[in-house]
């Protein structure tokens, strides 16, 4: 499985498809976030805007990844 490296705690879920990839832009990650055809650990998400954090599992046309924060301290 694919891993996206993050360097805040949480990225929205339409960025994510981006930065994984599997959509070209913010208008192409809308339509098939609204159009039901992204789940997030094993759940249909409608929302574009939705956080992901570490650990969580997007799942879109069969390519699969996970988001992984870099979780730096101070």
């Amino acid at each position: 499985m694919d891993e996206i490296k993050i360097k805040d705690d949480s990225i929205k879920l339409g960025q994510a498809l981006k930065l994984a990839g599997l959509v070209e832009s913010g208008v192409d990650a809308k339509f098939v976030i609204q159009n039901g055809q992204v789940q997030v650990n094993g759940q249909i998400e409608t929302q574009r805007g939705k956080k992901l954090i570490d650990n969580d599992e997007v799942c879109f046309e069969g390519n699969r990844f996970v988001v992984r924060s870099k979780g730096e301290t101070i």
